[in-house]
Formats: structure tokens, C-alpha cells, sequence
């Protein structure tokens, strides 16, 4: 049998915490609703972003070959080389803007729920 503290979980294993009401409490309050919808407002319009982009590459690669294989400047890149790296340079900068957007919208209402819901547990 594992130990009890090591597990996080007191003598016994009863659980200590938010009960399901509280989380149901939660999950009908305003700040979680609010929570919800600042991740809601980044993340379709960046999902559909970024699927467009990557569909318009792929159309761009089976249909416009000649474009695609054009060097740039007389040089070894292709114009497709430029956009399929710039696939992951997109995928670099949307990780980069949710990070932004979760440390500085996302995060501190999801803590105070957190802590709100630990408060409760405890009492």
C-alpha cells in the first residue's frame, strides 16, 4: 500500500476536498463563464487562422506547381520552401501569443477559481 503522504492523500484515503457542488458552484459563476469565453475569443479565430493558412499551402502545393518550384532571386529557395517554413514559423508565433494571452487573461481567473475552490474544501 503506497504512503498516504507521499500520495498527497491523508490516513485513510479520504479525499479532502472541493466537493462536487463547489465545482458545479463554479462552474456556474460568472468568472468561470468569463474564463471560458476570453479562451474561447482567442482560440477559434487563431484555430481558423492557422487552418486556412495551412489550406491555402496545400492548394498552393498540388495547384500552382509553377509557383510553388519559382526560385526567389536566382537563388535555391523556392517559393514553396519560404511558405512551408513559414508553417512553422507561424505554429512558433501562436504558441507564443496564446502563452501571452493565458499568462496575462487566462491565468489569474483560473488561479482565483482555484483558490477559491481549495478555500472551500477547507472549510
Amino acid at each position: 500500500m503506497p504512503d498516504p503522504e507521499a500520495t498527497g492523500q491523508p490516513p485513510g484515503g479520504t479525499r479532502v476536498g472541493p466537493t462536487s457542488e463547489a465545482f458545479l458552484e463554479v462552474a456556474r459563476s460568472s468568472e468561470f463563464t468569463d474564463l471560458r469565453s476570453r479562451f474561447r475569443r482567442f482560440a477559434f479565430p487563431m484555430t481558423i487562422f492557422f487552418i486556412l493558412w495551412y489550406l491555402v499551402y496545400v492548394l498552393l502545393s498540388c495547384y500552382a506547381e509553377g509557383f510553388m518550384s519559382t526560385r526567389i532571386g536566382g537563388s535555391a529557395i523556392t517559393y514553396g520552401l519560404v511558405l512551408g517554413l513559414g508553417q512553422f514559423l507561424t505554429t512558433f508565433v501562436i504558441t507564443w501569443l496564446y502563452i501571452r494571452h493565458a499568462n496575462k487573461s487566462l491565468d489569474p481567473v483560473a488561479n482565483e477559481l482555484k483558490q477559491q475552490l481549495e478555500t472551500e474544501g477547507k472549510a
